[in-house]
């Protein structure tokens, strides 16, 4: 498995690289059929007098969906150490759920012939949501707005990603493998924008926007 390395805002040490070498092998063999791995270091430092820590990030790329983990501490080895906990996790839940799924068959159920989606929660979000989306109600604060006059407790972190229609089966295992506890996708039935969400166990369910006018036309209404 190809293994790459980028450190943004700080160095990579040969010393580092071999720790890394040493996961690897962990990985590997959760994941054989796994073809590369990159590992993205980040340093932050911050204005308010919060200790400086880094974040590792974790992709792992080959036959089928990417899965991904991150991880923050004040030392970029503890963190490494439970960014590949995570990993290693997520993969594992998901070998365990497709043994769980062909041994014991529940959850979302798709009939063919009738069209039917049976065995999971189905709700459009409200007027309300609709709204404080469309009009911006919600403070957002974007990563990296670093004035101190500007601080406030609440982060909201943004993350822009395509557009990808699937089946809500393919959204639970993608959120699996993201080792998230929900996933947004569009539904390929519905051509709906929906989002799938871990409940109990190997329970899941689904919210789904009925609707998809343009947020002036939400607004007028």
């Amino acid at each position: 498995m190809d293994t790459n390395i980028v450190g943004v805002g700080v160095g990579i040490t040969d010393r580092f690289r071999s720790v890394v070498e040493e996961k690897v092998s962990r990985i590997e063999h959760l994941a054989p059929r796994a073809q590369a791995l990159e590992v993205k270091v980040t340093h932050r430092s911050y204005r308010n007098g919060r200790m400086e820590d880094d974040t590792v990030e974790l992709t792992l790329d080959g036959k089928g969906p990417v899965v991904r983990a991150e991880a923050t501490d004040a030392d970029k080895f503890a963190a490494l150490d439970l960014a590949v906990d995570k990993i290693s996790e997520q993969v594992r839940r998901a070998k365990d759920k497709r043994v769980d799924a062909r041994n014991h068959p529940r959850g979302a159920r798709f009939e063919k012939g009738t069209g039917e989606l049976s065995g999971i929660d189905v709700e459009p979000a409200s007027v309300e949501v609709l709204r404080a989306v469309a009009t911006g109600s919600i403070p957002v604060q974007n990563e990296g707005a670093g004035d101190d006059e500007d601080y406030s407790p609440v982060v909201i972190r943004q993350k822009e990603f395509g557009a990808e229609w699937m089946t809500v089966e393919d959204a639970v295992d993608r959120m699996e493998l993201v080792g998230h506890d929900f996933f947004l996708f569009i539904d390929a039935r519905t051509d709906h924008p929906s989002v799938v969400y871990r409940r109990k166990g190997w329970d899941y369910g689904v919210i789904a926007l009925a609707t998809q006018a343009a947020p002036a036309a939400q607004v007028a209404s």
